[in-house]
């Protein structure tokens, strides 16, 4: 196993058949399993939300072994995690970005109305842009989340009365209100 700035990569890793695609119907779910893992690991590890099967990133390119995952495996192993609810593809017709959830939604769900009771919030109001990357939030597990994941972990409190969303003319100018 190598590390790159501290990550631990798996086994499989330095493996050259696992850069290609399994045959095998068992060894082709175990391979996909194996990769659904790294995925989220490297992207939690990262701090990454956002990943394209066709970016030149380690994840996908392992020099040690002159080994580089096909952009068309990296979409299947993609689609594998959508199919369990750990990424969305953000353009589902091209499947160029998918938002990895290394976290999952109902947690940061929690997390945001936990950060919002023990800060006295209730009733406040918010930008979306300040929840994300205000001073408020420095130096909590809220800093630098993703627009999206936000957006996606605070339609499910407001599904539960939670928050309030408010649209904006821009992006910039969406809020919540928390209740």
């Amino acid at each position: 196993m190598g590390t790159s700035s501290t990550f631990t990569w798996p086994y499989f890793y330095q493996y050259p058949p696992y850069f290609t695609r399994q045959p095998v119907k068992e060894t082709a779910e175990r391979q996909s399993s194996l990769w659904g893992s790294l995925i989220l690991a490297y992207c939690k590890h990262h701090k990454l939300y956002v990943v394209s099967p066709s970016e030149d990133i380690q994840l996908w390119h392992n020099t040690d072994i002159n080994r580089r995952l096909s952009s068309e495996a990296a979409v299947a192993f993609l689609d594998d995690l959508v199919a369990a609810g750990s990424a969305v593809w953000l353009d589902v017709a091209s499947k160029g970005r998918c938002l990895v959830l290394w976290r999952r939604l109902p947690d940061v769900a929690t997390s945001i109305a936990s950060w919002a009771s023990s800060y006295g919030m209730s009733d406040s109001v918010m930008l979306l842009d300040e929840l994300a990357s205000g001073p408020e939030v420095a130096g909590t597990e809220l800093e630098g989340l993703h627009r999206e994941v936000l957006l996606r972990a605070l339609q499910l409190l407001e599904a539960q009365g939670k928050v309030k969303l408010f649209k904006g003319a821009t992006p910039e100018e969406e809020g919540v209100k928390f209740l």
